[in-house]
């Protein structure tokens, strides 16, 4: 990961240089070991809480630079708030705080685990670890022009100390392979569409090999054999083929039905002879970030060794307007068999989902699919950058997904399915058309798809808000967040695993 720091944990212990890192509450009060650890400073942190209005509330911090009475160059103290209704996403976000006010000069950095109430569990000392990481993450390998003398080092230490530094290590294991899940999707939706083309995603997804996930690659003559003509019809104008990868990991028992994930992997999009204004287009390189969370959750599993088999599935395509692109008024027979009339080109991340979704809920029957899509800008309308929008077939689903997104922090919120919304998706001449006009058009979005499950328990997950031109946080700087990782891992984690 790119500026991650090489991490580590240790018994609470006095630093001898760089910087140390503590956590007070809306109290202003240290537990022991960090009351130890500042005895040499007397009463510095209270009269500089009190000079600079520092009053412990959550996120805030207080920076003090060469601190009489310790080794270290800087002490910086992070308000916690009431440390008694902190929850579990709370420590992942002052893991994020915390890295976030590191200077950029510091080479080593001392980080004590513990609340006023005493030592941190060593699940919190891990997801404090993974906030640090997800805050720390950059994407800038295509900038060619570095600034030599920012007083950055090469390779930063994060020693995080904890009563328990065995057990942390054991818990980081896990944090740890959904932290490189997320840095993956993260990457990948950053990429630039002139790389990151069908072909080459696939190709990336195929490296999954080496954390023992079996990866099926199915070309444009394989799709058309299987008679993926909703797919197929998408990527017709680019220059780029298409291309469907199929990735499985089997942790759980043989025999037992797969869990099932599919994600939208739209390259680039144009709108096609529908074409997008101009404004902003160029966003339009992470329309992916469905496949690219599906590649970095299969990561996560696969490296933690989750016990449960799984397949993923992204479908891979460019929206291009040539000659030979899907015109308005076309229309294509899906897998399914279910004909589809296309009205406008730019509806077209329904088109390749529906073949995809339809092949996995026939080849792998599956317990359960989840999809994720960059879908549509109404679910923006509706709910934001905050909040991904959840539609589903099944109420257990939709429930875990919910509670999921509470503790992880990837907030999901539940939109209405109904028959009523079909109406708008009829068509005059096909079994139905590709958008229903504006009014509630991320629903009928999402019942669009529903007639590509069949009975297969479901859920639809529209990121279009979180995925891409994600909003800052305290974990986050990318404009790729990784969104959709962390909350399928604890799906999982917390609902599959056995």
């Amino acid at each position: 990961m790119a500026g991650a720091p090489k991490l580590g944990f240790s018994s609470f212990s006095a630093p001898a240089k760089g910087v140390l890192v503590v956590f007070t509450d809306a109290g202003l009060g240290f537990g022991p070991a960090t009351k130890k650890l500042l005895a040499p400073t007397g009463d510095l942190v209270s009269r500089a809480a009190e000079a600079d209005g520092f009053k412990g509330k959550n996120g805030n911090t207080l920076d003090l630079i060469a601190p009489q009475g310790l080794k270290v160059s800087r002490l910086i103290v992070i308000g916690t708030g009431k440390a008694s209704e902190l929850k579990a996403e709370d420590f992942v976000k002052l893991g994020g705080t915390a890295f976030g006010r590191i200077p950029k000069s510091a080479d080593e950095v001392t980080l004590i685990g513990e609340l006023p109430g005493g030592p941190m569990t060593a699940e919190q000392v891990a997801d404090v670890a993974l906030g640090s990481l997800m805050r720390a993450y950059s994407f800038d390998r295509y900038k060619t022009k570095r600034k030599d003398d920012d007083g950055a080092p090469k390779q930063r230490k994060l020693t995080i100390g904890t009563d328990d530094a065995d057990k942390a290590r054991k818990i980081w294991s896990h944090r740890e392979a959904v932290a490189d899940g997320v840095v993956i999707a993260r990457d990948l939706v950053n990429e630039p569409s002139n790389v990151l083309y069908p072909e080459e995603f696939a190709r990336r997804a195929a490296t999954l090999k080496k954390v023992g996930v079996d990866v099926e690659i199915l070309d444009e003559k394989a799709l058309t054999k299987l008679k993926m003509n909703a797919l197929l019809g998408v990527g017709q104008g680019s220059e780029r083929e298409s291309r469907v990868v199929i990735m499985r990991w089997n942790g759980g028992k043989k025999g037992e039905k797969p869990l099932a994930f599919i994600g939208k992997g739209v390259c680039f999009d144009t709108g096609g002879i529908s074409i997008k204004p101009a404004a902003g287009m160029e966003d339009m390189k992470g329309d992916m970030a469905g496949a690219a969370c599906v590649v970095g959750l299969m990561h996560a599993l696969a490296a933690r060794k989750a016990k449960v088999n799984v397949v993923g599935a992204i479908g891979l395509v460019e929206n291009m307007p040539d000659g030979n692109a899907q015109r308005p008024g076309d229309i294509v027979t899906s897998m399914s068999g279910q004909t589809i009339e296309i009205i406008n080109t730019d509806a077209e991340g329904r088109l390749v989902l529906a073949d995809v979704l339809w092949y996995v809920a026939k080849t792998y029957k599956p317990e359960f699919m989840v999809d994720l899509a960059t879908l549509t800008g109404a679910i923006i309308v509706s709910l934001g950058t905050e909040y991904a929008g959840l539609f589903s077939n099944n109420d257990k689903l939709a429930e875990r997904l919910v509670e999921a997104g509470q503790y992880t922090g990837e907030r999901v919120w539940r939109m209405p399915l109904g028959p009523e919304y079909d109406k708008q998706i009829d068509s005059k001449f096909a079994d139905m058309k590709n958008t229903g006009g504006r009014m509630g058009g991320s629903i009928t979005a999402a019942q669009f798809l529903q007639r590509f499950v069949d009975k297969t328990p479901w859920a639809h997950l529209d990121i279009a808000g979180t995925g891409m031109g994600s909003p800052q946080t305290d974990i986050n700087k990318s404009w790729g967040s990784g969104f959709g990782v962390r909350l399928l891992d604890r799906l999982v984690a917390d609902n599959y695993e056995k």
